[in-house]
């Protein structure tokens, strides 16, 4: 079968390797038909991380049952399912209180807990940017989807990872109605966080980042986006709520936070939502910092590459900050999730900005890892060049229209408008969507 292969820092190639098989009587055989790049497939790739050369990367999965192992019972050939990015057995002392993220089964080495396809220290399992992915313990792990999964796995294929990832950060953080949040991030896990909050009711939602292509998207959801190059997100979040602070907040970025000037920060984010954040609010941490990081020596400190970072504890626990961190159990929200997007209530495939064939990973790779413009989201099918499992659908271009066409003043950006409102002395700008910065200056 083809699959992509990490062959040192930031080279991937795609070759033929042997095929993925059943194993154990309780696995399942998927033939993989999208299957995303994550940001955190780009620690791995930059050499960041342990993960050894010749295996095959990719842990947001999804496609159709094409093998069963003798004791797998609920699952069937042909069924439409999208894999965890967890791999868990579901009975040790973790799967049962629900941290699948954490199971101790699955993970080989018994000091540690948790597992996953294609991940550093993760156990040895291959990933599923390959034609063929071997599930252990189908029946728990694979999440079985309806009738209408093929024409939807960009909607779907976030269920691996990235949808129940970002919401997890939203219930870390405590988000609830009417709640005030700022998430770190503009990335897919960050704008997955922005549109989880969204959909539990909050009241309002802003996105800090420097890419303006991601910050974009954040504005098309329905948050309010902050340009970390021009604005410092805790002083626009204090001066909308009476210099209180955002309810919650949400870290969807990790070690490798970058400031505007490309300076590598791995406290950045931390430290901002600790001043951003009012007293006795939650901080939902999701973004991926490691115990080791063999390139933080060189580009942060000798401290940093052994996972420690200066972090501001002092106001952290002077604010009485309540702090939850870690990787998602997917299977907690997974099942609820599909329902929404099932029942038409969420649409996560709208940051889907590229479709490719599994050969073109490389260069694909190569983008995302560059954050060139337009590259928020990649999709590889790797079933697309047989005619099988070929590309389920393109953004919805129409979708993307409507919320365009407010006439010539929806051609600015909102950080535009505000920085027009700044100069016209509109007080309250900080607070006010598009509509509402539009209003006040044709006053």
């Amino acid at each position: 079968m083809r699959a992509a292969v990490y062959e040192g820092p930031r080279t991937v190639t795609v070759k033929d390797v042997p095929d993925a098989r059943i194993e154990h009587p309780t696995d399942i055989l998927v033939k993989i038909t999208s299957t995303n790049i994550c940001g955190s497939d780009l620690h791995m790739y930059e050499g960041r991380t342990s993960f050894e050369t010749g295996r095959t990367l990719g842990h947001e999965n999804l496609g159709q049952v094409v093998e069963v192992g003798k004791a797998v019972g609920k699952v069937k050939v042909g069924d439409w399912v999208v894999l965890p990015f967890n791999i868990a057995c579901g009975f040790c002392k973790q799967c049962e209180q629900g941290l699948t993220s954490y199971c101790l089964t699955m993970q080989p080495d018994p000091g540690k807990a948790g597992a996953a396809y294609g991940f550093a220290e993760m156990g040895p399992y291959q990933g599923g940017q390959a034609e063929l992915l071997r599930v252990p313990y189908g029946d728990f792990n694979a999440l079985r989807l309806g009738e209408d999964a093929a024409e939807r796995q960009l909607d779907y294929v976030m269920l691996a990872d990235i949808f129940p990832t970002g919401y997890h950060a939203t219930e870390m953080a405590g988000v609830k109605p009417g709640d005030q949040t700022l998430v770190y991030g503009a990335g897919p896990v960050g704008l997955m966080a922005a549109y989880s909050a969204l959909l539990k009711g909050a009241g309002r939602v802003w996105v800090a980042d420097h890419q303006p292509d991601r910050l974009r998207l954040a504005e098309e959801i329905g948050a309010i986006p902050v340009n970390t190059a021009e604005e410092d997100p805790a002083e626009v979040v204090k001066e909308a709520t009476l210099g209180l602070g955002a309810d919650n907040g949400c870290e969807c970025v990790g070690y490798q936070a970058h400031d505007p000037q490309g300076r590598e920060d791995g406290t950045l984010t931390m430290n901002g939502l600790i001043d951003a954040v009012r007293f006795t609010g939650g901080l939902g941490v999701v973004g991926v910092f490691l115990p080791e990081d063999p390139g933080a020596a060189d580009t942060q400190g000798k401290a940093e590459a052994q996972g420690k970072m200066p972090i501001d504890f002092g106001m952290l626990w002077f604010k009485g900050l309540k702090v939850g961190t870690g990787q998602a159990p997917v299977k907690r929200y997974n099942r609820a999730l599909r329902d929404l997007i099932a029942g038409g209530k969420a649409e996560p495939g709208f940051l889907v900005s590229h479709e490719l064939d599994l050969d073109e990973a490389p260069s694909a790779y190569e983008h995302f890892d560059n954050r060139d413009d337009g590259w928020t989201k990649v999709v590889l099918h790797p079933q697309a060049g047989n005619g099988n499992g070929a590309r389920a659908h393109t953004r919805k271009d129409s979708r993307k229209d409507s919320r365009h066409s407010a006439g010539p003043a929806s051609h600015r950006t909102v950080e535009q408008l505000r920085h027009e409102a700044a100069k016209a002395g509109i007080e309250g700008r900080s607070h006010m969507n598009r509509q509402q910065l539009e209003q006040a200056l044709d006053r």
